[in-house]
């Protein structure tokens, strides 16, 4: 089991039973959007608002702790910060997958052909998750 107390003193963000629950629950559904958050939350915690949700969320991503995935098309989802990787959704379903990727190539070309100096990457590919392209 993880310890998601000691998760979080790593990432010098105070210990309070609400962070803890958010990342327990990320840790058990890999990437969830703020609704699906505050309705598990709210059963474990029946007076938390979503403002409280919103506003751990931001300081967990201040402390690069949790990232914002946005996903085209709908709402952003939430992840805990793992190894660069890309995302997998489904067009129909709406799954997500985490794909890990080398990204290097990728990069170079984009900062090559722009002059940009980028900071971070979000690559997102849709198409039909297994179940559903059958």
């Amino acid at each position: 089991m993880t310890n998601y107390t000691s998760l979080l003193k790593d990432y010098d963000l105070k210990v309070t039973p609400q962070r803890v629950a958010i990342v327990e629950e990320l840790y058990l559904n890999g990437h969830m959007n703020i609704d699906d958050l505050y309705k598990k939350l709210l059963a474990k915690f029946p007076s938390v608002s979503l403002a409280t949700i919103y506003k751990n969320i931001n300081a967990m991503i201040e402390k690069v702790f949790l990232s914002e995935v946005k996903i085209p098309n709908t709402k952003s989802v939430y992840e805990l910060v793992k190894a660069e990787h890309a995302h997998l959704v489904c067009s129909s379903c709406g799954a997500i997958e985490d794909v890990t990727i080398n990204t290097n190539d990728v990069l170079k070309d984009a900062s090559t052909l722009s002059k940009f100096e980028i900071k971070s990457t979000n690559i997102v590919f849709s198409g039909l998750c297994p179940h559903c392209s059958k």
